[in-house]
């Protein structure tokens, strides 16, 4: 079926470009400072004998982690220049149970979900359904912003990047309530702006899942059709899915954990981000996460062609603060950016593509180094922040950075920062009994937070 008769019958066609989109730079703020362009000399943690103890390393805490109950289970990938270097997981589907999870074993992945998003958009860009300066409101009419004249400017671009003008997670709570989308989407008409649209960063997920309503508005199809379509079946992404039916209808899912009185509980999945299916509404496998680094590194280019990528990794907007929200970034982070469904970072002078996810019970991370064909993802199916060192140290081992405890085993124990700060004060030399304790742990109980 041809584009054009499918616009007529809809009663809507793509407004005609007034600029052609010649390249990805063009559309990245002129503020931006753009990641580092290296030549990559090779590292000492390239090497092949270091890189074979780095991953293994990797994988020996990540077992640790299951074996010792800090999760239930944790799955873990690493890919070096299109090779699997490992592709793991460990530990139980269910705290409650003994059913030993897989690399088949299905996760929700949550915000790591927007890259998916936006790769989407770049492929219709690619097909001519879309444009990247296509205005919202001209394909989605009765999508309003509080002020009228910004309603009229926002573009596809614009809403994944995060710079459509609204405070950060605009109507998240109500979101966690259970209100459906279309609701939150007509709502947003009401919130107050931070900024005019394109001109400042606001990190959204009701907003961000406009991406649904273009979709069908461009192609006639659902947003997860399309991306089964466009995404999952071309890159063989067999468990891969979206929406809390499908993960419940795998073969093999995980589910998710909270805190109880002696380690973990299994608890419901929750509705809540499945309402916002291009914001957080993707189930895969590691399995599958490892094919989408692969492409996303630039190894499927039947699939994602080169220059479909470089627009997808270029900054649009700075983040502040992002650098600011744990260890490792305050740390490592020189500067933090957002292109479409990514964040960029310079992770000490090397550009880092870089998401988060986490639902109730979930939790995930990718981090993949382009100029060094590189790149790590981790899951774990429970909202303990303890895995989330093993990205960072991955990276540190592989570039050769600074030791830093980030996630370390140490006499059989996992080791995170605030372990080892503590154990390193506990063989210090001692504070005198005459001074007053209370206020020493009001001091420490500030510093955790």
């Amino acid at each position: 079926m041809s584009k054009t008769p499918f616009l007529c019958r809809v009663g809507r066609f793509l407004p005609i470009a007034i600029f052609a989109f010649a390249s990805a730079s063009a559309l990245a703020e002129p503020s931006i400072v753009p990641p580092p362009q290296l030549t990559a000399p090779p590292l000492p943690g390239e090497r092949p004998e270091q890189l074979r103890a780095t991953v293994a390393e990797a994988e020996r805490v990540s077992r640790l982690l299951a074996q010792t109950g800090k999760v239930p289970a944790i799955a873990i990938a690493v890919v070096k220049n299109g090779e699997v270097l490992s592709r793991q997981t460990y530990g139980v589907l269910d705290a409650s149970t003994a059913q030993p999870a897989s690399t088949q074993t299905v996760f929700r992945l949550a915000s790591l979900s927007k890259a998916f998003a936006a790769t989407l958009a770049g492929l219709l860009v690619n097909e001519g359904y879309l444009n990247w300066d296509d205005r919202v409101q001209d394909l989605v009419p009765v999508f309003e912003l509080i002020n009228a004249r910004s309603s009229g400017k926002l573009t596809v671009e614009q809403v994944l990047s995060h710079r459509v003008g609204l405070p950060r997670n605009a109507e998240d709570p109500m979101l966690e309530r259970d209100q459906p989308y279309p609701l939150l989407m007509y709502k947003l008409r009401e919130v107050p702006m931070s900024c005019d649209v394109g001109e400042c960063y606001g990190y959204q997920n009701v907003a961000f899942s406009l991406m649904s309503d273009l979709t069908f508005a461009a192609t006639g199809d659902f947003f997860s059709h399309q991306v089964e379509r466009r995404i999952f079946h071309p890159l063989g992404m067999q468990t891969a899915t979206y929406g809390r039916a499908a993960l419940e209808a795998s073969t093999e899912w995980a589910r998710p954990h909270v805190r109880a009185s002696r380690g973990w509980r299994a608890v419901p999945v929750r509705d809540s981000y499945y309402r916002v299916p291009p914001a957080a509404g993707v189930n895969a496998s590691i399995e599958d996460v490892t094919q989408w680094m692969l492409a996303q590194l630039g190894h499927k280019p039947d699939v994602l062609p080169p220059a479909l990528l470089t627009t997808l990794h270029t900054p649009r907007v700075s983040t502040p603060g992002e650098g600011a929200t744990s260890p490792w970034r305050r740390a490592r982070v020189r500067h933090a950016q957002y292109a479409l469904g990514w964040r960029v970072y310079d992770y000490a002078g090397e550009p880092l593509l870089f998401h988060a996810g986490a639902v109730q019970g979930y939790r995930g991370m990718i981090g993949m180094l382009p100029n060094r064909d590189f790149g790590v993802a981790v899951l774990w199916n429970c909202e303990s922040a303890t895995p989330s060192g093993l990205m960072p140290t991955l990276l540190d081992a592989y570039l050769g950075l600074p030791e830093r405890t980030w996630l370390a085993v140490e006499d059989g124990e996992v080791v995170t920062p605030a372990v080892s700060t503590a154990k390193r004060k506990a063989a210090g030399p001692r504070k005198s009994s005459s001074k007053p304790k209370a206020k020493s742990k009001s001091k420490g109980a500030r510093r955790r937070s």
